[in-house]
């Protein structure tokens, strides 16, 4: 993206004025001269902060690729590797450890994604072109004085456009409020330890009000007459809920006591669910329903729990994270994309998947479903 003199004049006032704010705050002058060296505009990170995506994303879509075949081999996997720590760590704060390592793998793919991002370069970019410089201001200065701290090193510190690091990416204020030392070497890093990575995530769900031995919640069916109270925040007792004729999905029996709420993602035609206050609590760590049953979801699966009972209501099924990679392939190769085959659906994907439905007759949404996959691929 082409700067014009004018706006490069204002970025640099702009970056100025928070190097100074930085300092003021009593940072070190060698690690603000280390942090702001060769700082550069990011259209991209500004982008980011400033854009919504151009389709809506369905709960189906959300699910396909958070709760997928391989997220769930490698989460079981990785709970093997790291048993130990996961045990300690439950035992230590009380949260389960199916949902601990539901969130690591959701947050970083258990550690193997850290973000693309300079945290010390991608902050002053969003401060000064986005919608909430003092926000942004504020999370960089959090990161210097982890930095400051001897925590983690300046080096390290790449994450999310808006902030977020580590392998259950916490924001640098949540860092520095919840971050914990679980492996006692005198450092809380979230990047380098997975102990201090799940203990710290624990630590935010403790604090949070995590009930230990509660479920999150369960898959349910409704009777169709059903035309009562629904939503997050419209919790009764188990027993209310029965009364309604509502059961576990599974066939099981509900819980002989405790306050649920039902909730219906993709409304009366799909998957219904009774939530508890755990649910909540997810919810706290990423304010989206979508985000909290994917992280409830995944558990399970680990957890040796079966997918869903009920379908989805679509017809266009939202795809996996290797499908959306040959999605991505195909466009390329029919020469709609130039970009790089990496799963993640972007401005440049979204723009080639418009023009391929467009050329198929198929309504122009920009959404990577399964249609038209197939037709891509000559099914």
């Amino acid at each position: 993206m082409f700067v014009t003199p004018a706006a490069a004049a204002s970025f640099e006032t702009c970056v100025k004025g928070i190097r100074a704010d930085v300092l003021k705050a009593g940072i070190r002058a060698d690690i603000v001269n280390a942090a702001f060296r060769n700082i550069a505009f990011d259209e991209k990170a500004v982008r980011f902060s400033r854009t919504q995506p151009e389709y809506r994303l369905e709960i189906w879509d959300y699910m396909a690729f958070l709760v997928d075949d391989v997220r769930i081999a490698d989460g079981k996997k990785m709970m093997q590797i790291h048993q130990k720590t996961l045990r300690e760590v439950e035992k230590a704060y009380g949260i389960n450890r199916y949902i601990l390592a539901a969130l690591w793998g959701v947050e970083s793919d258990y550690g193997q994604e850290e973000g693309i991002f300079f945290l010390p370069h991608a902050l002053p970019n969003v401060a000064c072109g986005g919608k909430k410089p003092a926000l942004f201001t504020a999370e960089l200065i959090q990161a210097m004085r982890i930095v400051q701290a001897g925590d983690v090193k300046l080096g390290d510190l790449n994450g999310s456009w808006a902030g977020a690091f580590g392998q259950t990416q916490f924001m640098p204020s949540t860092y520095r409020r919840l971050a914990v030392d679980f492996d006692r070497d005198g450092h809380r890093d979230t990047i380098r330890s997975v102990p201090d990575a799940l203990a710290s995530a624990a630590n935010f769900l403790k604090k949070a009000g995590w009930q230990s031995g509660l479920p999150w919640g369960f898959e349910v069916n409704v009777p169709r007459s059903y035309s009562g109270p629904a939503g997050r925040s419209r919790k009764s007792a188990i027993a209310t809920w029965a009364k309604h004729g509502i059961s576990r999905a599974d066939g099981t029996a509900l819980p002989s006591g405790g306050s649920y709420a039902l909730i219906r993602p993709a409304g009366t035609l799909g998957p219904a669910f009774l939530v508890s206050r755990n649910f909540d609590v997810l919810y706290s760590y990423n304010a989206a329903e979508a985000y909290a049953l994917a992280i409830g979801h995944l558990s399970d699966r680990l957890d040796g729990k079966g997918a869903f009972k009920t379908a989805w209501p679509t017809d266009d099924p939202g795809l996996n994270r290797a499908q959306r990679k040959r999605l991505q392939e195909l466009l390329i190769a029919q020469g709609y994309y130039e970009g790089e085959a990496d799963g993640r659906i972007g401005p440049l994907t979204i723009t080639a998947i418009k023009a391929a439905q467009k050329k198929a007759g198929l309504k122009p949404t920009g959404r990577p479903g399964s249609r038209i996959l197939k037709v891509l691929a000559g099914k």
